[in-house]
């Protein structure tokens, strides 16, 4: 009788745990990265938003300022909302014109 035991030495056995942490790694990224949301929405903070935009953090402080960007201030700390965010940008899209 032929004795066919899989052991962690086999091949295939190795290929199947390096694809599993694999995923496990891709899991971990995906849940640092997400932001739970509150009632439907993602709030960012001003280092996020500034440096998602590729702006100064100057820059972020004189558009909330001047009313271009609204936000939300809980004693010192100063927050976003994503959709407002991506609205400033929608509204101030400049189409390419032929």
């Amino acid at each position: 009788m032929e004795d066919n035991f899989v052991t962690k030495d086999n091949e295939r056995v190795k290929s199947f745990f390096k694809a599993l942490d694999r995923m496990l790694d891709k899991i971990e990224r995906s849940l640092t990265n997400s932001k739970p949301t509150l009632n439907g929405e993602r709030f960012l903070t001003d280092k996020e938003v500034y440096q998602r935009l590729r702006v100064s953090r100057s820059t972020l402080q004189e558009w909330r300022y001047s009313g271009q960007i609204p936000y939300i201030q809980i004693g010192g700390k100063i927050l976003f909302r994503e959709s407002d965010i991506q609205a400033m940008l929608d509204k101030n899209l400049k189409k390419a014109f032929r």
